[in-house]
């Protein structure tokens, strides 16, 4: 890495996970009134050089979708946070529903899909790249998965972790940011097997420690930081597990910058691991 990044990177570290924290609440309590976000968002322009946020699951179905269509507004659920989020330099969530009007729900009684207009609320609200890496991708079966992909790029937004065949997955997507060149990564196991072969069309990253390794590796190369996604963890467990750690450890011991959790609907811990010369080389890895 870079002096240059490596400056830039330490700058904006610190104030990462407070605004992580403040942005989950968002998804859970959009219209309580109880919580007011952009008074209490901290100010991460002073002294820093890049501005970025992460927020973790974004699921616009179900409810929330019954409120976007009672209030005639797609984007509601972001009505609180949604200004604050586009006044990053970047803005990184995880996507957890098909966009789409088509498939056939090949999940549990906890599927989910959304409108495409439900786009709106996600492209005003600044949102550049999204993990489609996660649980709940694959609920409406390839043509909903196929749709999510071309609307989101349709609209601006990136996806990362999913896509049209292994190869694919398992390319970094590179951002640059104010002449900085940022590399994300997403990954989850909680897909069917299917998704995860190397010959498998479409395609979602699953993790192993020698994928990652590799995976970072390559990144590595394409920019100056390289932040890692995964989809994990046990739901409603404010503490990691094993394998979490095992992933995340393997992530940073290949040079990734940055490791971002979501899934259990819980914040849980965040980690400093493995500094070098002061700098912290892994300096966090959280879980939304």
């Amino acid at each position: 890495m870079s002096e240059k990044s490596s400056r830039q990177f330490s700058q904006f570290i610190a104030g990462i996970v407070v605004v992580a924290v403040i942005v989950i609440c968002s998804f859970f309590y959009f219209n309580s009134g109880k919580i007011s976000f952009i008074e209490t968002a901290p100010d991460l322009q002073k002294g820093a050089s890049l501005r970025l946020v992460f927020v973790g699951d974004i699921m616009l179905s179900r409810s929330i979708e019954t409120q976007m269509v009672r209030h005639n507004d797609w984007s509601y659920p972001f009505e609180h946070v949604g200004d604050f989020l586009k006044k990053a330099d970047l803005t990184f969530g995880n996507f957890e529903n098909p966009v789409s009007t088509r498939g056939n729900n090949v999940g549990s009684i906890y599927s989910f899909r959304v409108d495409p207009q439900a786009l709106q609320g996600v492209t005003d609200s600044g949102f550049d790249v999204l993990s489609i890496a996660n649980n709940h991708i694959w609920d409406w079966g390839p043509e909903a998965f196929a749709d999510t992909i071309s609307l989101l790029q349709a609209n601006g937004v990136t996806p990362v972790g999913g896509g049209n065949d292994f190869g694919t997955v398992h390319t970094p997507v590179v951002k640059d940011v104010k002449g900085t060149k940022i590399a994300f990564l997403a990954y989850t196991r909680l897909v069917p097997g299917f998704l995860s072969r190397v010959d498998s069309v479409p395609a979602v990253a699953y993790p192993t420690v020698e994928q990652i390794a590799f995976d970072v590796g390559v990144a590595k190369t394409m920019a100056d930081l390289v932040v890692v996604s995964f989809h994990w963890g046990d739901e409603y467990q404010t503490q990691h597990n094993a394998e979490q750690q095992e992933w995340a450890h393997a992530a940073i011991d290949a040079g990734a910058d940055l490791v971002v959790g979501h899934h259990p609907h819980v914040v849980q811990e965040v980690e400093r691991y493995n500094t070098r010369s002061g700098f912290p080389r892994g300096s966090a890895t959280m879980t939304l």
